[in-house]
């Protein structure tokens, strides 16, 4: 569960409304078909923000199942050929529809750093990971990184779930986690917490 100070630091930021996100999501740029996934990714997590889906099931509702639900409803909205396998691999390697936060990590998605080089190079559908010890062993905790394409135009954003049943997505600038929220939230390299930044492997060059 992330700490209350930190809910209270993202949720304080506003919240896009659809006229603020259109430029992220129709920004000039090659239309390939990655540039349109990212943007149809970031469409999806802020509207989650705004109301959650009902097509995300509330079982699935925490910080991988954003996740999983952004991505897999990009798919389905642009390359829905690519869905006639799982997106998502299992802790063997295998194809599977359903991946928990540690195992995203390890077999769907690549590190990219954890230093400012690694930040600023993040795009929309990149994620931030951390790692938080408790007595019961280690919690995984993703928020997904929302970022206009034109940078001029608006700061980077995190958008995740919380984790607690029944929580609303909550969504706050990049910037304000890093310098803003408690140490162990910060996704900076003095955070042992902190794994760092992450690509999904089939957006890798």
């Amino acid at each position: 569960m992330l700490a209350l100070s930190l809910l209270l630091l993202l949720q304080a930021a506003p919240v896009p409304q659809p006229r603020d996100v259109r430029p992220e999501l129709t920004a000039p740029a090659p239309e390939t078909r990655d540039v349109l996934l990212r943007r149809q990714v970031a469409r999806v997590a802020l509207a989650q923000v705004r109301k959650q889906d009902d097509a995300w099931h509330p079982d699935q509702r925490d910080c991988a199942g954003l996740i999983r639900f952004a991505f897999r409803t990009a798919y389905k909205n642009v390359a829905p050929e690519r869905l006639s396998t799982p997106l998502w691999r299992n802790d063997r390697g295998q194809p599977a529809d359903f991946a928990d936060a540690e195992t995203l990590l390890q077999q769907s998605f690549t590190p990219l750093g954890r230093d400012e080089a690694a930040r600023d190079s993040v795009r929309t559908g990149d994620i931030l990971a951390f790692r938080q010890e408790h007595d019961s062993g280690p919690v995984f905790h993703l928020m997904l990184v929302v970022r206009p394409e034109d940078r001029a135009h608006a700061p980077a954003r995190v958008v995740y779930h919380p984790g607690e049943k029944g929580a609303a997505v909550r969504t706050g600038l990049l910037q304000n986690l890093t310098t803003e929220a408690p140490l162990e939230w910060r996704p900076v390299p003095n955070n042992a917490g902190f794994l760092g930044f992450f690509r999904f492997k089939e957006w890798m060059p």
